[in-house]
């Protein structure tokens, strides 16, 4: 599978050319749309394109749930480094692990010490 990713706003430009270096297809959203964009329109772009957002915004998750879509796909870096050197084999290793589920359509959250994920679409959990 070759994921195309569409690296978020909150994720500097630079991880592009990591990720590319890494030999994946990637594109800044500051590339795309305006950067004041809203979350829903990023989702939107993404999932009409074909594209797998990388983020470090947790509110992507909320909208998955609150949709209920089987997309976009999504990769949520939770670190306090998001620097692109700082989480690139972790998230390299992410991709190779959990790439059947991507296929298929997840959200993949990658922290320092572990990654998880939830295939989509997500449902609100009842109280």
């Amino acid at each position: 599978m070759t994921l195309r990713i569409l690296v978020d706003m909150n994720l500097t430009p630079a991880s592009v050319s990591v990720l590319q270096a890494a030999g994946l297809e990637a594109i800044h959203w500051s590339h795309i749309g305006a950067p004041d964009a809203a979350d829903s329109t990023i989702m939107a772009w993404a999932q009409q394109n074909g594209f797998t957002v990388f983020t470090h915004d947790l509110d992507f998750s909320a909208l998955l749930a609150a949709s209920q879509t089987a997309g976009p796909r999504v990769i949520q870096i939770r670190a306090q480094n998001t620097l692109p050197e700082a989480m690139l084999e972790t998230l390299e290793m992410a991709l190779r692990r959990f790439a059947d589920e991507l296929e298929r359509g997840a959200i993949v959250i990658v922290e320092p010490s572990r990654v998880r994920v939830r295939v989509l679409p997500l449902h609100r959990r009842e109280s």
